[in-house]
């Protein structure tokens, strides 16, 4: 077996969502993140939605309901801290993973996290964004029996 195929089943195995799909909105202004991520949560079985900035991302958000939100912390024109207020306005209780390479300033604008907040520094790994992914929604690592 070879290293792609058992990475593969690792993910599948560790990280498999349950069987109603989850909703996940992906945001953020670099290209390139914002599709990784994306195509690594659908290959994981999560239904995903993908912004390039907050104002697409309020407009996504208003069109349906989503369990999780993956954005980004530094973005032009409206951080991501900014945005998860604005999208409580709607849901008061969305679930939040914030992608960072600036953990420190998160802290400074959302000191403390609120509850349902959580953080993941880039750069990250595949299954360090499926682990917080799942722990973010489930609150736990979800494992096919």
């Amino acid at each position: 077996m070879n290293a792609q195929v058992a990475l593969g089943k690792l993910r599948h195995s560790l990280f498999q969502p349950p069987d109603t799909p989850r909703r996940i909105l992906v945001v953020d202004d670099h290209d390139a993140v914002r599709r990784l991520v994306a195509r690594l949560l659908t290959r994981a079985g999560y239904e995903v939605e993908s912004a390039c900035d907050g104002e697409d991302a309020i407009e996504t958000f208003r069109t349906g309901k989503f369990d999780l939100v993956v954005s980004d912390v530094r973005m032009p024109g409206m951080s991501g801290p900014r945005l998860i207020e604005r999208l409580r306005r709607f849901d008061a209780d969305v679930k939040v993973l914030y992608l960072t390479g600036y953990a420190d300033q998160l802290f400074v604008e959302r000191a403390p996290l609120w509850e349902h907040e959580s953080f993941l520094d880039k750069p990250f790994s595949t299954p360090g964004l499926l682990q917080s992914v799942s722990l973010a929604l489930f609150g736990r690592i979800q494992k096919t029996t």
